[in-house]
């Protein structure tokens, strides 16, 4: 679950963003513009982050069973927290954030606040993937070890 979380994380932040925020490479009749583009996106991960809760309640509660179970880990904790808080911000705040500003119309997107809440966004991702990765390899080595 961790593999496939982080999986949809690198193609939806380095495939699907990419893509859709530049069809003027790849069409040649239908160019979105930026803004109708970002409001493609804003649905996208809307729909995404139903899975990032399930996988930050997923991670919280393995987590917690593993810790009363007596498996202590440092790199575990730190990822685990990182992960949750990321993902939660992420899908309760940033993502609706962003969605409530495309509804107000193209003005709002241009607006020094919405570029400043999509580059926390953006960066909070990388966090998210970043919590993902090392939690991810940590528990391979800890099921190696076992």
């Amino acid at each position: 679950m961790l593999a496939a979380t982080f999986g949809a994380t690198i193609v939806l932040g380095a495939f699907v963003a990419p893509l859709i925020f530049h069809t003027d490479k790849i069409l040649h009749s239908a160019i979105l513009d930026n803004y109708n583009a970002g409001v493609i996106m804003a649905e996208i991960f809307r729909r995404f982050s139903y899975w990032v809760y399930f996988s930050a309640f997923f991670v919280l509660f393995y987590e917690l069973m593993m810790y009363k179970k007596g498996q202590r880990d440092a790199i575990l904790f730190g990822s685990s927290v990182t992960f949750i808080f990321s993902a939660f911000m992420f899908s309760a705040v940033y993502v609706p954030k962003i969605i409530s500003m495309h509804i107000l119309g193209s003005e709002a997107v241009l607006s020094d606040t919405f570029k400043n809440i999509h580059v926390a966004s953006e960066l909070d991702f990388k966090i998210m993937a970043l919590a993902l990765l090392v939690l991810f390899i940590r528990r391979l080595m800890l099921l190696r070890v076992s």
